[in-house]
């Protein structure tokens, strides 16, 4: 590796440490005392290995009264010191650790409320969900127990180094054997562990997603039997990740064994250089003791100290990833606001969508006007762009090409949050959350309604037949998405928080797909009493739901081929007349 690369990784790693140790200065003052509590540690030590040499000079060999009374006394001040030293030190590091893991993930959490809905549709939400646990949890060793053993570690050094050059400068000389040593351990390390610990992240966020998947679809792999492909698919995950993990454990028992090698050489210089004639006569038997123990206790900080690169490594990757999802891009929010209630006149002009990364256009040049009040379903085969042309309006996604108008104006001019004001939406994936019936359907920005209007919305979407049922009633759990209730159970939940919101567009992307005959019937009424004076987009499979609607848009290959009401398309004998007789006629015999 060239110096300039060495250069930029060096700074690359120091800018994002400083980043991340910027999360440390809420807790300014529980760090002053910690950074406290690992001085006196360390002095402490220091202190103690210096009291070697009178301990045994004027203990044992000049049995002198003063050192035989005060020694014992000051062992036990500086082992009191260090105890309180040490305990301040460790819990104030816990404290650091968990405040600075709670405020990454709070903003990282918070950056994927902000964050254009392409952005899940792109990254697994497996690596989404190990980001903010086991990514997370990488910083918080880099952030405050590496930088403990930073500190820490350091500081014990320059004690025994100090403590060496004081008792024999001489000895001291030991150093040199082992100090380039060293440098070339860590620097050697430090690439080292940079290099894989970006992998091991990327395998960790592959093991949530395989164990997301089975989990979430459960059924599904017991229904076909799928537990063995389960198994092996999860299998080669978790070998990809403990092979990872394993190249980063030898790379920490490497170089323990090449530090543990380079002390053996200085202690081994050490003892050579006392035994010399000219030095063996003179030197008394706590000097020589001292320089040992000084250099012994030199070596396990050290050692810490290459091991801690380690550490320092996967959280600057760990930083640096959590990092690029905190900078990216929130959706673009600003715009004036819509005053009141919109009329609800929307119109396409031109409108074409190309996904990122996509080959093919997901709409062509759609040209639709939707008047205030009125009904437009949009119907065709599965992939024909429905979903597509409705997660427009509300700018889940944005035109490619074209515009769309909202009353009169260009929607991009509106501020977001006013504009998705104006739209309620229910969609064939229903999404509950964990928590009651009444916050379920008050979700949100409608969590001020009375509890007289969340049971009115409950009727109207004939959900109360079987909230009456539950033993709290709409104050009862429902569970994690809502698992405790059925799936036509959870779309009339999901309909009854859109009818609570009241906004003028309303959107029902396959609203009644969960329903049996008998609910979807009852729906369809308390639909039909909603549509009244809103503006509604209405995807559909099953046409029997959408005969009514002021006019039919058929798309194809994301173009429009056809519109007009339910008569005049079958009149028309193309592609609606199609689907219809497919659906209605066309039935194989039994």
């Amino acid at each position: 590796m060239s110096a300039a690369k060495r250069k930029l990784d060096w700074t690359q790693t120091w800018r994002v440490y400083r980043r991340l140790l910027g999360y440390l200065a809420p807790y300014r003052w529980v760090g002053v005392g910690t950074v406290v509590g690992l001085i006196l540690d360390a002095l402490g030590l220091t202190v103690f290995v210096q009291l070697i040499k009178p301990m045994i000079d004027g203990l044992f060999v000049e049995k002198d009264p003063q050192t035989i009374f005060w020694l014992p006394i000051v062992i036990l001040i500086v082992a009191a010191v260090r105890g309180v030293a040490s305990y301040v030190s460790d819990y104030g590091m816990g404290l650091l650790g968990r405040g600075v893991v709670k405020d990454i993930r709070k903003d990282v959490f918070a950056s994927y409320l902000r964050l254009p809905v392409a952005h899940f549709v792109q990254e697994a939400s497996g690596q989404q969900i190990s980001r903010i646990t086991y990514t997370a949890d990488q910083v918080a060793k880099a952030s405050t127990s590496a930088f403990k053993s930073m500190l820490q570690d350091s500081l014990l050094a320059v004690g025994m180094v100090g403590t060496m050059l004081y008792n024999s400068p001489y000895l001291a000389l030991a150093l040199l054997l082992m100090v380039p040593s060293m440098v070339g351990v860590v620097t050697w390390i430090s690439r080292r562990y940079r290099r894989m610990s970006r992998r091991v992240q990327d395998t960790m966020g592959s093991v949530a997603e395989a164990v997301r998947e089975v989990v979430d679809g459960h059924r599904e792999v017991r229904i076909f039997g799928a537990q063995q492909l389960e198994q092996r698919r999860f299998d080669e995950v978790a070998e990809r990740t403990a092979k990872f993990n394993l190249k980063i454990s030898s790379t920490a028992a490497l170089s323990s064994a090449l530090v543990q090698t380079t002390a053996a050489l200085a202690l081994a210089g050490i003892v050579w250089l006392a035994t010399r004639p000219w030095e063996i006569e003179r030197m008394t038997a706590g000097t020589f003791t001292a320089v040992m123990f000084a250099m012994t206790g030199l070596m396990t900080p050290l050692k810490r100290l290459t091991n801690v690169q380690g550490d320092i490594q996967r959280g600057v990757a760990a930083a640096e990833e959590l990092f690029e999802v905190i900078d990216l891009p929130p959706e673009p929010a600003g715009g004036k606001p819509i005053a009141g209630r919109c009329r609800g006149d929307i119109r396409f002009e031109g409108v074409s969508l190309a996904y990122t990364g996509a080959t093919m256009r997901a709409l062509h040049d759609i040209d639709l006007h939707c008047a205030p009040g009125t009904v437009t379903a949009l119907v065709g085969r599965s992939g024909s762009g429905k979903t597509s042309l409705v997660s427009l309006l509300p700018r889940f996604v944005e035109p490619s090409e074209g515009r769309i108008l909202l009353d009169g104006e260009d929607y991009l001019d509106f501020e977001l949050a006013s504009l998705r004001r104006q739209i309620a939406w229910v969609g064939q994936h229903v999404m509950l959350f964990d928590g009651t019936v009444a916050e379920n359907i008050a979700y949100g920005e409608l969590a001020g309604a009375s509890e007289a209007d969340i049971i009115a919305a409950a009727e109207a979407a004939n959900a109360m037949e079987f909230i009456a049922q539950l033993p709290q009633g709409i104050h009862t759990l429902i569970g994690e998405g809502g698992k405790r209730l059925s799936g036509g159970q959870r779309q009339r939940i999901a309909i009854a928080r859109a009818i609570l919101k009241n906004a003028p567009i309303l959107i029902l992307d396959e609203a009644t797909s969960a329903l049996d005959t008998h609910s979807e019937r009852l729906i369809q009424q308390a639909l039909r009493t909603l549509m009244r004076n809103r503006t509604t987009l209405v995807v559909a499979h099953r046409l029997s739901t959408i005969e009514g609607a002021d006019q039919i848009v058929v798309l194809e290959r994301g173009r429009i081929v056809e519109r007009g009401t339910h008569a005049e398309l079958l009149a028309l004998g193309g592609h609606y007349a199609t689907l219809h007789r497919l659906q209605f006629h066309d039935r194989p015999a039994d």
